[in-house]
């Protein structure tokens, strides 16, 4: 019966999308705007907007933006307001009491202005788009996409407080805090850092004795943790007939390491490009999902003409240009969060001891509707630091995170406002000083030969702690206020003639603002790939701008490979495995066989590694990064005790022959069958958020894909590092500063969230074979370039 319905459902929605599509210019009455609003779409599904107004342009962009990803809005808005129990029931009550008790709670006018000075009318306009367009579809339930259908619900109205949501933002350490101190409580400081890559500087893991290992193994993070997470949905949420007794499993949505959540930017001046002006490329890596995580505009009105990408729920555009300058960003690590643990009065646990005085808590209570349950209210604890998520009512025990993320100006992207109306590098930067979160490199180029980068993110600076592991929250370890942004690291127009940041350190050794600087890095090797190329003594072009952002070469295993030299093998195999390698490029090239056998072979490495050389006791507690591992294979006597080369070799040889075996199993006998990029080896599939909660035949129309793959989470195209890739660019964008219509961009699987729409997955293919579309700019070029055109109008 659930497949009976489902078709139905899908084939009306390919219907009706199919009537719209003959109409070619629609004009739709619409109340909340002021005067007429063009939008053309162009083939690749990107909307270009056009207003005669600020307020209209946001409206319009809400507007077209929910229109697309409507059900991407109306998860976002039950993550950001904590009502997602209400629809998926008593299994989310932990994640909607997390996000409760985390949303902030200021001034919403000063949060808003924050981010842009006509910021709270931006907002409330682009809010108002987005609740006209859920009006519509409330008006004409043909408008429904199929997922309302199928959960039996409908979309409900935004408010600004959706829109400064912090729920999916890129926010802290926090989950690592504990962890480091859950290990630094079992094993020591020093063995921690032993197998750490603190860096640049050695932070103090020093754990107060009265932080016990019994005391910090509690589920300290379970409401953080919930609120953070995907959802995810089940069979039993979606609606089918009484008799129906078949039952799907869900897609599990993956777990990605923090190494994997990156980016890569670069700019290149003038001198270094055959254009003679400078060119920017970015390419930021999360997870690949269906739809998009990102969203394509371009937005005209008087004092605005932007175009590029950002989060679709976000007004503005935070990776673009706008005629004079191009901009990108990447994560620029910042610990903006740390855990305190306070000692409880025994005859009250409301209140918590703070420099010898015994405090209130401030205690906020709130009702959650739950799915099938009765409704339950819940007390919310706060202390001075922040969100209390833990009470440990036996030892007396609480704890609170401290979130500067919490601080007007958190929400992520946001600032993006300011950033896109900059007409210098100056105002650019004076824009970057309201970006608080994430922290990021953000990197400029201007038509006028200008190149800069400004680390961005809001800074606490401690002075007697480093963040890394929970202190007391007596009041000993306290934030010495933010580092201003401007005062983060820097650079404007560099002799190298490039500026390039892909997640790795960039702090030069000059600076001194120590305090307010990270001690967790990415791994260097797609930043090195990419200072290799750009240093080379030659003019640039659009096109190997885009080869390099698709590069897949592996610089581990430039410096691995050489090692099997020496190495003798039993197994026949692996001799001829050994020398396909020895006589490899080090490209991770879809059609590559030496690919496979070399990114299994650092697959085992790493397992083995982890199973060596740490300890069982805080084993998923500690993170061993490759970097690491190499310093100690490229120096065994550091690491293998005596006879270490011979113990190195033994060490490489035996996962080289675990390698083996894995790949036998999974590909077969014959190495002639081991292609990099196949199904049974790296590959992506892109699956809706609905998995195979539906029948299986109806979830292929749902997901993207299979397409073979290239790469790995080492080289500049980043892959990630699972077999079905899970993480990566999604979306590209390079802009030549000296002619805007050369620029490219593309974004998968594509512009609307609707499985029904022919913008779905357009970009796929483009995509999965490293191509770019074209990124349209100048008006005339929109006009020879229109898939649809409508027209808002004031009803």
């Amino acid at each position: 019966m659930l497949k009976s319905s489902f078709y139905t459902l899908i084939t009306l929605g390919l219907f009706l999308f199919g009537c719209n599509q003959h109409d070619s210019e629609n004009t739709i009455l619409t109340q909340g705007i002021q005067e007429p609003v063009e939008i053309i779409r162009d083939q690749w599904g990107v909307n270009h907007i056009y207003a005669n107004n600020q307020h209209d342009l946001f409206f319009a962009q809400g507007y077209c933006a929910a229109k697309d990803r409507l059900f991407q809005f109306e998860v976002w808005r039950r993550q950001a307001t904590g009502t997602v129990a209400e629809l998926l029931g008593e299994r989310e009550l932990k994640r909607d009491i997390g996000t409760r008790l985390f949303k902030f709670r200021g001034d919403m006018k000063t949060e808003m202005n924050h981010y842009h000075p006509q910021g709270e009318e931006i907002i409330t306009a682009y809010v108002n788009g987005v609740n006209a367009y859920i009006d519509e579809v409330l008006a004409d339930s043909t408008k429904l996409p199929i997922e309302f259908q199928l959960l039996n619900t409908v979309p409900q109205h935004w408010t600004p407080e959706v829109v400064i949501s912090r729920h999916q933002g890129l926010l802290g350490n926090i989950t690592y805090e504990l962890d480091f101190g859950r290990a630094v409580a079992k094993v020591g400081e020093e063995k921690v850092k032993e197998i750490m890559w603190f860096h640049p500087k050695d932070p103090d893991l020093t754990l107060d004795p009265s932080l016990t290992s019994e005391l910090l193994e509690q589920d300290i993070l379970e409401l953080y943790n919930a609120y953070r997470k995907d959802v995810k949905f089940l069979s039993e949420d979606l609606k089918k007939e009484t008799n129906s007794k078949t039952e799907y499993q869900s897609v599990q949505p993956v777990k990605l390491d923090w190494t994997e959540v990156g980016s890569n930017n670069w700019v290149v001046s003038g001198e270094k490009t055959e254009s003679g002006f400078p060119i920017m490329a970015n390419d930021p890596h999360r997870k690949i999902v269906a739809p998009s995580l990102r969203y394509m505009v371009h937005l005209v009105a008087p004092g605005w003409n932007v175009i590029g990408g950002g989060e679709p729920e976000i007004p503005g555009i935070s990776i673009g240009h706008n005629g004079v300058g191009a901009w990108g960003l990447t994560v620029f690590e910042t610990d903006g969060e740390d855990l305190y643990v306070y000692d409880l009065n025994p005859e009250n646990l409301n209140q918590y001891k703070y420099k010898d005085e015994w405090l209130d808590m401030e205690i906020m209570y709130e009702t959650i509707s739950i799915k099938n349950v009765a409704d339950t209210t819940v007390a919310l604890r706060y202390t001075k630091h922040g969100p209390v998520t833990f009470i440990d009512s036996v030892r007396h025990k609480a704890f609170a995170v401290r979130c500067a993320w919490r601080e007007p100006g958190g929400s992520p992207y946001l600032a993006s406002l300011r950033m896109d109306q900059a007409q210098t590098w100056e105002e650019f930067r004076e824009a970057c000083s309201y970006s608080h979160i994430p922290g990021e490199n953000m990197i400029w180029a201007d038509k006028n030969g200008n190149i800069g980068w400004q680390a961005v993110g809001i800074a606490p600076i401690r002075k007697n702690f480093s963040g890394m592991v929970p202190v007391p929250g007596d009041g000993r370890f306290e934030w010495d206020g933010y580092l201003p942004i401007k005062e983060k690291p820097n650079a404007t127009n560099p002799t190298s003639g490039f500026i390039a940041t892909a997640n790795q350190n960039v702090t030069p050794e000059t600076y001194t603002h120590w305090d307010a600087i990270s001690f967790e890095w990415a791994d260097p090797f797609r930043g090195n790939r990419i200072n290799q190329i750009l240093s080379a003594d030659k003019k640039f072009t659009i096109s190997e701008m885009q080869a390099l952002q698709t590069d897949y070469y592996s610089l581990p295993a430039k410096t691995l490979v050489p090692l099997l030299m020496n190495l003798e093998f039993e197994n026949k195999t692996a001799t001829e495995a050994q020398q396909k390698l020895l006589g490899w490029d080090y490209v991770l090239n879809k059609n590559s066989i030496p690919a496979t056998v070399y990114s299994e072979w650092e697959n085992a490495l790493m397992t083995e590694a982890k199973e060596k050389f740490i300890p069982k006791e805080i084993k998923g507690e500690v993170y061993l990064q490759l970097e690491k591992l190499l310093m100690w294979i490229e120096n065994p006597n550091s690491r293998f005790g005596k006879n270490a080369i011979m113990n190195r070799d033994a060490f490489l040889k035996k996962a080289f022959n675990t390698a083996i075996q894995t790949l036998q199993k999974r590909l077969g006998a014959d190495i002639n069958q081991w292609q990099y990029g196949q199904v049974k080896n790296k590959h992506i599939i892109i699956h809706h958020p609905f998995g195979n909660a539906i029948p299986e035949d109806y979830a292929l129309q749902f997901s993207v894909g299979p397409a073979p793959r290239g790469g790995s989470r080492y080289s500049p195209n980043s892959t990630g590092g699972n077999l079905n890739q899970s993480s990566g660019a999604s979306f590209r964008i390079i802009v030549d500063t000296g002619d805007w219509e050369k620029a490219v961009a593309i974004n998968t699987p594509g512009q609307s969230g609707d499985p029904t729409s022919p913008y779905y997955k357009n970009l796929f293919n483009l995509w999965a074979n490293d191509e770019y579309f074209p990124l349209y700019y100048a008006k005339e070029v929109v006009e020879a370039n229109v898939a649809e055109r409508v027209v808002l109008k004031p009803e």
